[in-house]
């Protein structure tokens, strides 16, 4: 199988998607925090010393998603038409779901990655003073549509 991302001299290049057509596409990421009980219930009810790190992780990821092509070297820019983040509770611990939608040449699943991962950095970020031992977990595309190669659904 032919890699993308390489040309003819096996280097590393950024794909030509000129030809193909713009389409809406969408993408859905997940990342979980580990975290001690009592540092998910400081974060959830907004107790935190340094302040609302759920307000903080929302704008993190949104800012991530719209930097992503300057993070990862082979991604291209694209349009953003939304991207939203949402933290709950997920058993023991907190589950960071980001949704990117664009229409666009190429898909948005690292825009969606990007702040799904920088969203649970913020919230590691906003609690470490109180938990050193919180840990970001499983990012991972749960969902994507739109484009040539079709749907995936985890």
């Amino acid at each position: 199988m032919a890699l993308t991302h390489l040309n003819q001299r096996g280097e590393a290049h950024i794909v030509d998607i000129g030809e193909k057509a713009a389409t809406r596409r969408r993408a859905v990421a997940t990342a979980r925090l580990e975290a001690k009980a009592d540092t998910i219930a400081l974060i959830l009810g907004g107790e935190l010393k340094k302040g609302d790190a759920l307000a903080v992780a929302r704008i993190a990821g949104i800012m991530a998603a719209k930097r992503t092509a300057e993070l990862i070297p082979l991604c291209h820019p694209i349009p953003l038409s939304s991207v939203s983040v949402e933290i709950v509770a997920d058993g023991a611990d907190l589950l960071v779901t980001a949704t990117a939608e664009t229409t666009a040449q190429t898909g948005v699943e690292m825009e969606a990655m990007t702040a799904a991962s920088v969203a649970a950095l913020a919230l590691y970020d906003m609690a470490k003073s109180h938990d050193r031992a919180m840990r970001v977990l499983a990012i991972q595309l749960e969902e994507k549509s739109g484009g040539k190669s079709g749907d995936f659904r985890r």
